[in-house]
């Protein structure tokens, strides 16, 4: 078992050479949002941004686009016909997966879930999208709940689902939350292998498993339960999937920087401790 540390940043922050051409460390979509939500994709593009990826696009329903374009003249924000995610814009969103792998190189990456809904049509657009899709991805929040009806749809060679304790029931049927450490950790390993895929579970202690392996990431604090905070450490996972980092080694990665940049933060936030507080730590936890 591997006991996360600092030292596993030495694997993603490798010398960048004197020349480098835009996107050689990642172009990561970040699909999500709907009429009432747009924070999450935003966070999401704002911490991967800080994880250092080269671009983020976010890709989202009109309203949440708009809002999350306002935010900052670094945010590219792609606006859909409507209030949600439906099948009407599979065709989009694949047509700009490939279009994003063609222009990085291949170093590109997908994030979706956040603040999508769980309606139906949403649901079935989701798994549809990931069932066609060919880059790597992460696979949060309602992402969790549409992929919970149709695990085979975790196409991607290199992809991380990171649910939280309930999330996981939902996806996997196993409740763990009130389960000794040791339990959760043979259960998010056995559950990994069968859905071929590398979980990261969040909690007081985040076990990441790929099916094989497992990490224990203990860093952390109890004021990362504030919301949006499990936002930002889908875009840290989005950035490195985008530099062509493994999936394992990608979750446990952003496991350590996201919860060492809320520990810094809560510090001195405490009570006060918004994830945006978390992204901005994010430049210490990497140095």
């Amino acid at each position: 078992m591997i006991e996360i540390t600092k030292d596993i940043l030495k694997e993603i922050y490798l010398p960048r050479p004197n020349e480098v051409r835009k996107y050689d460390f990642g172009l990561l979509l970040v699909i999500g949002g709907s009429e009432f939500y747009s924070g999450s994709p935003a966070l999401s593009s704002m911490a991967a941004t800080k994880a250092g990826v080269d671009m983020v696009r976010v890709i989202a329903p009109k309203r949440a686009a708009d809002i999350i374009a306002s935010f900052s003249p670094t945010m590219a924000a792609y606006p859909l016909i409507g209030d949600w995610l439906g099948k009407e814009h599979l065709t989009t969103l694949l047509s700009m997966a490939e279009s994003a792998k063609e222009v990085a190189r291949g170093k590109a990456a997908v994030a979706i879930g956040g603040g999508m809904g769980r309606t139906k049509e949403t649901q079935e657009a989701i798994v549809e999208f990931l069932a066609q899709n060919n880059l790597p991805a992460v696979i949060d929040a309602d992402a969790i709940y549409a992929l919970a009806k149709n695990p085979e749809a975790i196409k991607a060679e290199n992809s991380v689902v990171t649910p939280n304790t309930f999330e996981f029931y939902i996806l996997t049927g196993k409740e763990v939350y009130q389960l000794p450490h040791e339990e959760r950790i043979k259960i998010v390993q056995e559950e990994a292998a069968r859905l071929q895929t590398t979980i990261l579970l969040k909690g007081a202690v985040d076990i990441i498993s790929n099916g094989k392996e497992v990490a224990i990431n203990r860093i952390g604090s109890p004021y990362l339960s504030k919301g949006g905070t499990g936002d930002t450490l889908t875009g840290i996972v989005g950035a490195f999937l985008a530099r062509g980092v493994n999936a394992f080694t990608a979750a446990q990665a952003a496991a350590y920087i996201n919860s060492s940049a809320g520990q810094i933060a809560a510090k001195k936030m405490k009570e006060s401790l918004s994830a945006l507080d978390l992204i901005e730590a994010i430049s210490e936890a990497i140095n």
